[in-house]
């Protein structure tokens, strides 16, 4: 039990764009795309509201709007 309270604290965590860039990436199963900081930064544009504390990127608080996003806009990525 305790693993996996360390990997959900750790899912929390505010990290930089490119951190979690290759968090997401590393973490992300093969039929989820991966993304690029071009793609990463399209969607921060576009979600001002989850970006409250400016550049911070978190797991627990992004990965999965990012891809409900990614899939909901794949053809124009």
């Amino acid at each position: 039990m305790k693993k996996k309270d360390e990997a959900y604290e750790l899912s929390k965590e505010q990290t930089t764009l490119s951190a979690f860039l290759e968090a997401y990436n590393q973490s992300i199963p093969d039929v989820f795309p991966h993304v690029s900081v071009a793609t990463l930064e399209k969607f921060k544009s576009l979600h001002p509201v989850l970006f409250k504390d400016g550049d911070l990127w978190s797991i627990a608080q992004h990965r999965k709007k990012l891809i409900d996003w990614l899939f909901s806009n794949r053809p124009s990525l």
